[in-house]
This record gives C-alpha cells, structure tokens and sequence, in this order.
C-alpha cells in the first residue's frame, strides 16, 4: 500500500464515486447514459425510507420513539441518521419518511422473526439492509452456531419474502464490513470474505442496489488508521458513520 501523503484528497472522494459505480455493474444496475436520465430516481418526492440492521444501523437509537420517522431520536446517531438529515434538509426534505429499525446485536433470522412489523407494515418505497457482522462475531464468540450457507439461505429467504409483499421496492443491500483493529483479528478471516461474497451474490440475484462498505474503509484506512473509522473494528466512530452515509447517499441516489 502506497504513502497516503502523496494521494490528494478529492481521488479518494473519486474513488467513492467509482467504488459505488463498481457495485452496480456488479448487481446488474449499471445504466447507460440514456437509461439514467430516463430512469425514476429511486429517492423522490413522497418517498418512504427503512434502514435495517444491527447495532451499526441502531447507533443508539431510542426504540420508544422509533414509529416516529424524520426525528433524531428515533434515528439514533450513526450513518442512518446522517444520511437521513442530509436527506431531510434537502429539497424534498418534507415529503420524505424515513425510518430507522436497526437492533443491536441481530443476525439475519432475527431480522425475519421481527419483519413484519419492522418492515412490511411500514411499506417501505426504499429499504436498505446492512446485516452480516453478528453472523460471524457471535460464531466466533460461541454464542451461534450458524455458517455462511444459513446467512445466504436466510437472507435469500427473507428477501424473497420481501419481494413478494413489496413487489415494487428498491432494495438497497449493503456490504458487510470489518477494520482490522480492535475486536477483529486473523480469527475472522478468510470466513469474513465469504460472508460479504455471499451478500454480494444476493444483490446481483435480486438486482438489487449494493453499497460497497469495504471497499470504501479499505480506501479510507490509507488516509488515517482504522481505528480512527472504528475503534473496535466493527462499530463507526462519528468519522467512519459520516464517510458511510456519504458514500450510502451517493450510492442510492445514482442508483
């Protein structure tokens, strides 16, 4: 890996832009030139947003408050947040409903076991997913027992079950990702790759629209250390979850 101090700041904001242009060819949504300016943008005005996951996407957020969208407290404090101010403040800001239903500590069958009142009752025009780093750490920590194979077999599950109650949503999956500090050691890898391979196989299979997380930490960690993106290698520091929503709105809204 080359010195950061040689590479100007606006190639890694370049190289954001390309990571995300990589994932839609990689999920069958490149477009050509034509196509996109024809193309219904996926975020318009009246558009109702769901972020989902785990602990990256809750952030702290206050689940007495979470049936009330557009509001902080309900958002919590990381990249879902971010991304929703940005959105909020925006033009369209006031027509927008955006939700955050991420829980701490869920793996994918968790995300199933709660989806229909997490997710399909709030018919969601946009729902975007980040799950994947609980189905290994709890693994490794003894805590499951589960493999790549019940990953993708849930997580196909539960995206088929989406389609078909949602059958016009655009699904936004997002790439599973790790820094190599704090909780996450040598003991994570190669298994991590496969599960973020598995991922990626789901968003080509559903067409659906991928955010490449990993690929944007790995540009990031040339610039400062990953410790400064995410102390325990897993949850964003302000810094990581401000680069995530960043990278998440250019993403979706090029889509």
């Amino acid at each position: 890996m080359g010195s950061s101090a040689n590479v100007p700041r606006r190639s890694f904001l370049q190289s954001t832009v390309a990571a995300g242009a990589a994932g839609l060819f990689l999920t069958g949504k490149e477009s050509t030139a034509a196509e996109k300016s024809s193309a219904t943008p996926a975020i318009q005005p009246g558009t109702t947003i769901l972020f989902q996951g785990d602990s990256i996407t809750d952030a702290g957020r206050k689940k007495d408050q979470g049936d009330t969208p557009n509001k902080q407290p309900g958002l919590g404090n990381g990249y879902a947040w971010m991304a929703a101010s940005s959105l909020l403040t925006g033009p369209d800001g006031s027509s927008l409903t955006i939700y955050n239903r991420g829980i701490s500590g869920n793996k994918v069958h968790q995300l199933a076991d709660r989806w229909d009142q997490d997710c399909l009752v709030l018919k969601p025009n946009v729902l975007s997913i980040l799950i994947g780093v609980n189905d290994i750490w709890h693994r490794l920590n003894g805590k499951y027992d589960g493999t790549v194979k019940t990953y993708e077999d849930d997580y196909r599950a539960l995206l088929q079950r989406t389609k078909e109650a949602l059958p016009d949503v655009t699904l936004v999956i997002c790439e599973p990702f790790v820094l190599r500090c704090g909780a996450v050691n040598d003991k994570w890898f190669p298994e991590f790759d496969k599960f973020r391979a598995s991922a990626a196989k789901l968003a080509k299979e559903f067409e659906t629209v991928w955010v490449p997380f990993q690929s944007m930490f790995d540009e990031a960690v040339q610039y400062a250390p990953p410790e400064h993106w995410a102390g325990d290698g897993v949850h964003p520091s302000p810094f990581g979850a401000s680069l995530m929503a960043s990278t998440w709105l250019r993403t979706v809204q090029n889509a």
